[in-house]
C-alpha cells in the first residue's frame, strides 16, 4: 500500500505542479491549478510558461497565459520573447507581443534585434576591389554602422544584403572617379555618395553611417589590360602570318606539281619528235634539207643557252 501511495503521489505531483502554482501565487500571478494540469495534458512544460509569465508580470507587461502557450506550441522561444518585450519597454521602443512573436517565429533573434536598436552594430565589409577611370585599382574596406529596424525585421533582408550593396556602391563611386588620387584625397566622398543611395531599403536594418576603414592602391589594371590586348593582337598576327605562310607553301607545292606535270608532257612530246620526223621523211612530207635546217636551228639554240648560262655565272662571281 505504501508503494502504491508513493506512486500515486508522484503521478499527482507530476500532473499537478503544486510548487509552481505556489510560486505563481507568491508572485501575484493568478494561474489556475487546472490550467497547469491542462498544460501537462497538452505536453507543454508549465515552467516554460509560468516563469516567463511571472517575469512579464513583474515588469508590468500585459501578457496572458494563452499568448505564451500558443507561442510555445508554435515552436517559439517564450523566454526570449518576454526578455525582448521587457528590454523594449525599458528602452521605450514600441514592440507589441504579436510582432515580437512573429519576429521570433521568423527565425530572427528578437532580443538581439531589440538590443541592436538600442546599441547599433558595426558590420565590417570584406576587401572591395574597385578601378578608377585611369585604370588604377583601389582595395577598400568599410565599416557600416547599422541599427535594427523592428518594423522591417519580418521579411527584411539581412546583413549579407547590406554588405553586398555597400560593396556595389563603393565600386560605382570609385569607377566614376577620373583618377584614383581623387579617391585617396577624399575617401569620405565614398561614404557620402554610398550613404545617399538608400542602401537600407527593404532590409531589416537602418544604416547610420558608412566609414572607410582602409584604402590601398592595387594593380594598374588599365596597363595590364593594354598589355593583354597587345599580346592577343600579337598572337592573332602570328596566326595570320602562319596562315599566309602555309598558303604560300601550298601554292609552291602546287606549282611544283604543275611544273613536273608539264615537264613530263614535254618529255613525252619530245620523245614523239624523232618518230614523227622519221614518219615525215618516210612519207616525203619532210625533205633532207629541211631536216638539216631544223638540226642547225636546234644546235644554234643550244649554243645560245650555253653562252647565256656562262654569262650569268661570271656576273654572279664578279658580284660575289
Amino acid at each position: 500500500m505504501l508503494v502504491f501511495a508513493v506512486i500515486l503521489a508522484s503521478v499527482f505531483l507530476h500532473f499537478v505542479p503544486i510548487g509552481l502554482w505556489i510560486s505563481a501565487l507568491a508572485a501575484d500571478v493568478h494561474v489556475g491549478i487546472f490550467t497547469l494540469v491542462g498544460m501537462r495534458m497538452r505536453r507543454v512544460p508549465p515552467s516554460k510558461i509560468v516563469m516567463p509569465l511571472i517575469k512579464a508580470n513583474k515588469a508590468g507587461l500585459s501578457v496572458t497565459v494563452n499568448q505564451l502557450e500558443a507561442h510555445y506550441l508554435a515552436g517559439g522561444n517564450v523566454d526570449k520573447v518576454v526578455d525582448a518585450l521587457i528590454a523594449s519597454q525599458r528602452a521605450e521602443i514600441t514592440l507589441p507581443f504579436e510582432r515580437a512573436a512573429a519576429i521570433d517565429l521568423a527565425g530572427r533573434d528578437v532580443l538581439e534585434a531589440v538590443q541592436m536598436s538600442v546599441n547599433p552594430k558595426v558590420i565590417e565589409t570584406p576587401l572591395v576591389s574597385a578601378v578608377a577611370k585611369n585604370g588604377i585599382e583601389l582595395i577598400i574596406k568599410a565599416r557600416v554602422t547599422v541599427r535594427a529596424n523592428i518594423d522591417r525585421l519580418v521579411g527584411g533582408a539581412g546583413e549579407p544584403t547590406i554588405i553586398a550593396r555597400v560593396g556595389e556602391g563603393i565600386v560605382t563611386t570609385v569607377g566614376s572617379a577620373e583618377k584614383h588620387t581623387d579617391v585617396l584625397e577624399n575617401p569620405d566622398e565614398i561614404s557620402r555618395t554610398v550613404l545617399g543611395k538608400g542602401l537600407d531599403a527593404g532590409t531589416a536594418f537602418e544604416i547610420l553611417s558608412i566609414d572607410i576603414a582602409d584604402v590601398d592602391v592595387g594593380r594598374n589594371i588599365g596597363a595590364q589590360l593594354q598589355t593583354d590586348q597587345a599580346e592577343a593582337d600579337k598572337r592573332i598576327a602570328q596566326a595570320k602570318a602562319e596562315e599566309r605562310r602555309a598558303m604560300a607553301v601550298a601554292q609552291e607545292q602546287e606549282m611544283k606539281a604543275y611544273t613536273q606535270e608539264m615537264e613530263a608532257k614535254v618529255v613525252e612530246a619530245q620523245a614523239e619528235v624523232p618518230h614523227a620526223m622519221a614518219t615525215a621523211l618516210k612519207e616525203g612530207k619532210l625533205g633532207v634539207m629541211d631536216y638539216y635546217n631544223l638540226m642547225n636551228v636546234q644546235s644554234d639554240t643550244e649554243m645560245r643557252k650555253s653562252i647565256s648560262r656562262t654569262g650569268v655565272k661570271k656576273a654572279a662571281a664578279h658580284n660575289a
